[in-house]
């Protein structure tokens, strides 16, 4: 009956198809993905449109779940991953299929997603991780943040930044890549395979090439055209365009990309280990670019260079344990938040409401002063970690939120004297999990390519400040604040979620609305990433990422998702509201849990990247 219907209706279609050709014959030509000046909606995407804008229709209606749900979580018994790049995924799974342990397969996932995702990942960035130890019963964390060069002082990082402050690209922003150590570190504990195999699916992809997907062709692109601006004052591009746009232009969507001199320094690895990279013939070669090109990242700096294991910070929310990365991160932001809104009722609010998604913000807003304010290396600056991760302290913050207006101003609290990145996760038969974040902070990076090397170093160093007193103020050999942070919780002391939402500022934010779908709202770990998300940029105080001119409001980014009544809501109460840039993050996660006496791995990924999450 179906096809019978199909079939007789397709005179019609035809007809009207050939009513609108004659309607347009000998009009001038113009983008149909756009809607036309009647307001009415385009009929199709243009082939050289990279968005098709329907906001009038939605999503096609799922049988079961969350009416706004993309897709289903997938499930298996023996193992679990998720990441930006289904390659990247697949290596993972393979790597566990060959009896590699959950961070032998992390390793080999992050090694392709250098390859793949150049975009948020690589070896010239840094890497922090959480996992589940099941022999110690308990999460633990490792710090792989490099320090800046200590031949770089902060009268020339002052001299050279007019603006005061550090630029975003550059030699100026370049700090110690630790990725690679915290690798080599978190496989010599945890490793099941030997070193070497675990960088054979990269090299493998490097060498024979893959297709590049949208979202990162995309970035790729634009990240290449501001590294090519003269006024960016990069040192030398050339490295940068013979890697990434070969040819002459970048990648476009599902054309092959390779990158030799990649595979080439992964050998290396893979045969040397991390001393190939931190005082080997790699280090040399780094040392050799950055006198060629005047900077100052040194051989010195690099063997210098080692991770460290930490003891992550934690609270509890609703009965649930959420784990962050202490150290020089922006952990303790996600834990200020829920703790301020433990306090408020929002369930009662009600899902994707005016009054929850208020409440949200300004529990943002105010633990972002305290960040500004305090955030810092722990080693050189003393952080009242534990008064800003207190109850008490979170229950007299809370008590400034107004459910009718907008807290203005907004401050830091007064600590008492003494006191677009990349995310994975990987889950294993024996009950290891681990959640893991590396980026070259923003987007690419600096713009810099080690001649023959074939990746672009982090520009972290963006993220110090330079002003007087401040506690991250720049100083040489200093980890700066970092903004990548992994995710973890646990519920009765067992291991329950480890997921990220990667990118910038957006990660504690991204990381709280994760918590609140699930817990506040009884989402799967699927609906709780699809979930339509909020963006609050701007503080007092920047940390080297707010766009210049915000207001004291700063400015509130919705996705499409949110309800019309809720954005008209939110724009009478007074927040400033922006268009949707895409900067709302990306989710992985993996969700554990009992069916009877056995374990299940649910595995979710992100519909704003190219990524996916694969179980067995």
């Amino acid at each position: 009956m179906r096809r019978r219907f199909f079939l007789a209706t397709l005179p019609f279609v035809a007809a009207s198809a050939a009513a609108r050709g004659q309607a347009s014959a000998g009009a001038p030509h113009k983008d149909a993905s756009a809607p036309d000046e009647a307001g009415l909606q385009p009929g199709f995407q243009a082939a050289d449109a990279q968005r098709f804008e329907r906001p009038d229709v939605h999503a096609g209606d799922r049988p079961v779940g969350a009416s706004f749900g993309s897709r289903s979580a997938v499930f298996g018994l023996s193992g679990a991953c998720g990441t930006a790049h289904p390659l990247a995924t697949f290596a993972a799974i393979e790597t566990l299929k060959r009896g590699g342990s959950a961070a032998d397969a992390a390793i080999a996932a992050n090694a392709c997603l250098g390859f793949l995702e150049p975009t948020s990942a690589g070896l010239g960035g840094d890497c922090y991780a959480m996992l589940w130890d099941p022999k110690l019963a308990k999460v633990v964390g490792l710090a792989g943040s490099g320090r800046s060069p200590k031949a770089l002082s902060l009268a020339t990082v002052r001299a050279r930044s007019p603006k005061n402050t550090i630029a975003a690209f550059g030699a100026i922003s370049v700090s110690v890549p630790g990725a690679l150590d915290a690798w080599w570190t978190l496989h010599q504990r945890y490793g099941r395979l030997p070193w070497k195999d675990v960088f054979e699916p990269a090299i493998a992809l490097c060498e024979s090439g893959a297709p590049v997907p949208p979202v990162i062709s995309h970035y790729i692109h634009r990240n290449m055209e501001l590294f090519n601006q003269p006024e960016h004052g990069i040192e030398e591009v050339a490295n940068a365009n013979k890697t990434y746009a070969p040819g002459g232009h970048t990648p476009q969507v599902g054309e092959v990309f390779r990158n030799a001199d990649l595979a080439r320094t992964y050998r290396l690895i893979a045969q040397g280990g991390r001393d190939a990279f931190y005082d080997g013939p790699i280090a040399h070669t780094i040392d050799a670019y950055f006198k060629r090109i005047g900077g100052w990242l040194s051989y010195d700096d690099l063997r210098a260079h080692h991770s460290s294991w930490t003891e992550p910070l934690v609270t509890t929310y609703r009965g649930v344990e959420v784990y962050a990365m202490g150290e020089n991160t922006q952990g303790l932001a996600t834990l200020q938040m829920l703790n301020i809104l433990e306090n408020l009722d929002l369930r009662a609010m009600g899902f994707q409401s005016a009054p929850s998604i208020h409440a949200q913000i300004e529990a943002k807003r105010l633990a972002y002063e305290d960040r500004a304010r305090y955030y810092a290396d722990p080693q050189f600056s003393a952080v009242p970690t534990n008064w800003l991760n207190s109850k008490s302290y979170a229950k007299a913050r809370a008590q400034l939120i107004r459910p009718d207006r907008i807290l203005t101003p907004v401050s830091a609290g007064k600590a008492p004297s003494h006191g677009d990145t990349t995310y994975f996760t990987v889950a294993d038969h024996d009950g290891m999990m681990i959640s893991m974040i590396q980026s070259n902070f923003r987007g690419m990076g600096s713009g810099l390519v080690a001649d023959g090397l074939g990746f672009m170093f982090q520009d972290r160093g963006e993220l110090f400040s330079l002003a007087d007193g401040h506690p991250n103020i720049y100083a040489p050999g200093k980890r700066p604040f970092q903004t990548i942070i992994p995710g973890f919780a646990t519920r009765d002391g067992a291991p329950w979620i480890s997921f990220g939402v990667m990118g910038g500022d957006m990660q504690p934010q991204g990381q709280t609305q994760i918590i609140v779908n699930r817990v506040d709202y009884g989402l799967d770990v699927q609906a709780a990433g699809d979930s339509p998300r909020w963006h609050h940029e701007g503080s007092s105080q920047t940390m080297g990422e707010d766009l210049p001119g915000l207001g004291p409001l700063g400015v509130l980014r919705l996705e499409s998702g949110v309800p019309q009544a809720t954005r008209r809501a939110l724009a009478m109460l007074g927040w400033p509201l922006g268009e949707s840039d895409g900067s709302f993050g990306r989710y992985q996660c993996i969700e554990r849990h009992a069916s009877g006496a056995e374990r299940v791995y649910a595995a979710a990924s992100e519909m704003r990247a190219d990524g996916t999450a694969l179980a067995y």
